[in-house]
């Protein structure tokens, strides 16, 4: 009798499991993050949530991007030459991954502390634009809008491709893969081996719900370096007359609506280094010329001390 119970109790169990799997059919992945949970929501609905590490929740749309505060977010928990100029006031994201402040829409706060006592202004992007703070004292009026991305990429194929075949397959996986209307990308250009996109979109023309073009950088600098946010399922690929075209090297460059408020000291320790060791070897070179200079007028009186009493001794 017990016997045929834990059968019965087996088939029962067995029957549940293949039910739950046939209910979430379609719902185990999320192909636009692949840190997202998705389950069966009554009838073929399919709910979709984003655990951020401290208990809570965040339902998420998985059919387009998320925003980018979400994802560094999600991320912190637990924490993971001859080139075209740099346009003046374009800034790059130095201070790395750190613990963001999101809106309930999933937009940075402007005020951001990293659950610190120092704060610090940032743009849509996230990208700090002012120096730092006392977290009292440190106020954050605005959240600047960064307009124009920029994407810099190396070429890391060795085939040749025409630049209108390149061009043409960039701007299908900007628009097919990260859902962002061509009429954002304003530019594509080639420069040798680097590739250059210009990713466009004021205040204006970000409406809600819209794709925002630092998300967009977001994800593409994720892909090229092999990080994917994505699902597994949904691979990072440069079709071009049936190869892959490899790219390597991203650096994503943020321009904002407004000047930034960094000074001298946004600059990285390689770069004061070598200013310092600039200034050491003019300083040195100084030292040197000075204390040849005064050696050799010691020598010329000497000389002259000499010849003087040469001719004293000839005259006498």
């Amino acid at each position: 009798m017990k016997v045929s119970t834990m059968i019965w109790v087996g088939v029962a169990v067995l029957c549940c499991i293949l039910t739950t799997r046939a209910q979430n059919s379609g719902c185990e992945s999320c192909m636009t993050f692949k840190g997202a949970q998705c389950e069966a929501s009554g009838g073929a609905g399919c709910a979709c949530t984003l655990s951020m590490g401290t208990g809570s929740k965040l339902n998420v749309n998985c059919s387009k991007l998320f925003p980018k505060c979400f994802l560094m977010k999600k991320e912190s928990y637990p924490g993971k030459g001859g080139r075209r100029i740099k346009p003046e006031g374009a800034l790059v994201d130095n201070d790395g991954l750190y613990n963001p402040d999101c809106e309930n829409d999933g937009n940075f706060k402007a005020k951001q502390c990293n659950e610190t006592e120092i704060c610090w202004c940032v743009n849509s992007a996230g990208v700090r634009r002012t120096e730092k703070g006392d977290k009292q004292t440190k106020t954050c009026s605005e959240l600047v809008r960064t307009y124009w991305v920029i994407v810099q990429m190396k070429r890391a194929n060795t085939d040749t491709v025409s630049d209108e075949d390149l061009k043409a397959a960039l701007t299908k996986l900007i628009t097919e893969r990260y859902q962002l209307p061509a009429a954002f990308i304003q530019n594509i250009e080639f420069e040798g081996p680097y590739i250059y996109i210009d990713l466009k979109q004021n205040s204006t023309q970000k409406v809600p719900g819209a794709v925002d073009i630092a998300d967009v950088g977001y994800y593409m600098e994720k892909d090229i370096k092999g990080d994917s946010l994505m699902s597994p399922d949904k691979k990072f690929e440069i079709p071009i007359n049936g190869k892959n075209f490899l790219v390597q090297e991203p650096l994503i460059m943020y321009i904002d609506e407004k000047p930034h408020e960094l000074s001298m000291k946004r600059l990285t320790a390689g770069v004061i280094a070598v200013i310092v060791v600039v200034v050491v070897a003019i300083v040195a070179g100084i030292v040197v010329l000075v204390i040849t200079r005064r050696k050799r007028g010691r020598y010329e009186k000497a000389e002259m001390k000499e010849m003087n009493e040469m001719q004293k001794e000839l005259n006498s």
